[in-house]
């Protein structure tokens, strides 16, 4: 996942964000206390959605028989790693301006400042990548299935069999998501010493 051409890539987008103050190094550890709380909410989202998708006696109280919230289990369980990304940088007095796409300045942030000096676990940083890759992949899929179905009058019937495929491969990819979030927070809480 990253290669040397990608991690070379970072090192020259950081440089580049340092250099134009797009990232800026200070002595303040400012709206830490704000983005761990909003990565323990998003986590908070995330399970919930996942026990509402998985357990059928939740959807039989609230109503919800068909409820499937797979893809804000992957979009919840990607913003409370990219909060606690956010944490992480901002406990070590890195800050983001966000005139840019804040994702990438983030990931590259934590790349840079994090995993090229070792202060976090490689896997922890896969972890995130792939996340980020999985949630905008989900999305565009999302968004192209509905403009598809919007267009086609029989949508049943064509999607009949691959809608409950791809209903069970993206719960599987909610679980996977919803996995790596509560690893991610778990780990970097303990870099920022936090329980």
């Amino acid at each position: 996942m990253l290669d040397e051409k990608r991690i070379k890539q970072i090192e020259n987008r950081v440089k580049n964000f340092l250099s134009d103050g797009t990232i800026q190094k200070t002595k303040n550890a400012e709206y830490v206390d704000f983005f761990l709380e909003s990565a323990r909410k998003s986590l908070q989202s995330a399970s919930l959605l996942h026990a509402g998708t998985t357990k059928k006696e939740l959807q039989e109280a609230y109503g919800f028989e068909d409820f499937d919230g797979s893809l804000w289990i992957i979009n919840a369980s990607y913003y409370s790693m990219f909060y606690m990304a956010r944490a992480l940088l901002a406990n070590e007095g890195i800050k983001l301006k966000g005139d840019l796409s804040i994702h990438l300045v983030t990931f590259d942030s934590l790349v840079y400042f994090f995993y090229l000096t070792g202060k976090l676990q490689k896997k922890i940083i896969e972890d995130f990548a792939e996340a980020k890759d999985e949630a905008a992949e989900i999305l565009g899929q999302e968004k192209a299935k509905g403009l598809i179905e919007d267009y086609y009058y029989e949508r049943k019937k064509r999607s009949d069999f691959t809608y409950e495929m791809g209903m069970t491969a993206m719960l599987n990819k909610a679980q996977t998501s919803l996995e790596r979030a509560r690893k991610f927070n778990e780990e970097v809480r303990k870099i920022i010493k936090i329980r």
